[in-house]
């Protein structure tokens, strides 16, 4: 380890960790890196963060995130290059764990709750499924001809040849689910001038004059990486409604983090 005994802000390692990083690397990492610095504050030294501290940074997430594994991914790539660096006596990047979220078995005649989606998602979504439907017929062979080779003594081709064909119809029961239950919206609502899904906002913290780019999206749309947050996400629960040159705030650890929006646009 280097550096071990600097005292580093969360702010300065988050600077020197992603001016690290490849470009493609950096582009999808910053948003996310630099909203966990946000949450707890840019001079939030990383040798007086706990344990305990850090795993309750999950919490603050969305359980409807789609994207909440990546998500935790990036920021333990960030912690543990932090220890690695010495900046953090501890393996803080141990501590940001998943939450185990139980099954339920839901009643065949409970009706499905409604999934808001763009009409380019939608779409997006059906030629997906297009896709992986006509490729279970190839997959079908691939098994049957796998089964057939007795040269194997564990027969590895037929577990990977299963192994791909329980991905596959996993992701189109989803798909199929999704498209089931979707809800198109509408462009033309009248309160259009009011913040909502599908909607692209302009933000700027008024205590460093950033600005950050969102489109709110529904939970199966998300993808931090293009800016694409949830509405029951801290930022878009604090948005959604709102208009142009109002101001939120969205509560974190560090105190509250003020916002202005400055534009809407679809």
């Amino acid at each position: 380890m280097t550096g071990g005994n600097e005292d580093v802000r969360l702010g300065e390692a988050a600077r020197r960790f992603l001016a690290g990083l490849p470009d493609e690397e950096r582009e999808a990492s910053q948003q996310e890196i630099y909203r966990f610095v946000r949450w707890y504050g840019w001079e939030q030294a990383l040798t007086g963060m706990s344990p305990p501290q850090v795993a309750n940074y999950a919490e603050q997430l969305s359980q409807s995130d789609t994207d909440y594994a990546r998500k935790l991914e990036l920021i333990r790539g960030f912690l543990a290059h932090a220890r690695k660096q010495g900046w953090s006596r501890l393996n803080l990047a141990a501590h940001l764990k998943a939450r185990k979220v139980k099954s339920k078995t839901v009643p065949a005649s409970r009706e499905r709750e409604p999934v808001l989606l763009t009409r380019q998602r939608y779409d997006e979504l059906k030629v997906e499924l297009t896709a992986l439907l006509d490729k279970r017929p190839q997959m079908i062979e691939d098994i049957r001809r796998a089964a057939a080779d007795k040269d194997f003594k564990e027969n590895a081709p037929l577990d990977a040849a299963r192994e791909q064909r329980g991905h596959l119809e996993g992701r189109i029961l989803e798909l199929e689910g999704v498209l089931a239950a979707a809800v198109i919206m509408d462009k033309e609502r009248e309160s259009r001038h009011r913040i909502g899904i599908g909607d692209n906002v302009v933000l700027q913290d008024l205590a460093s004059g950033e600005e950050v780019r969102y489109t709110l999206v529904s939970s199966n749309e998300v993808n931090p990486a293009v800016g694409k947050i949830s509405n029951v996400s801290p930022v878009g629960k604090a948005v959604v409604g709102r208009a142009a040159g109002d101001k939120i705030e969205v509560t974190v650890p560090a105190g509250k983090l003020r916002y202005r929006i400055l534009s809407i646009g679809n």
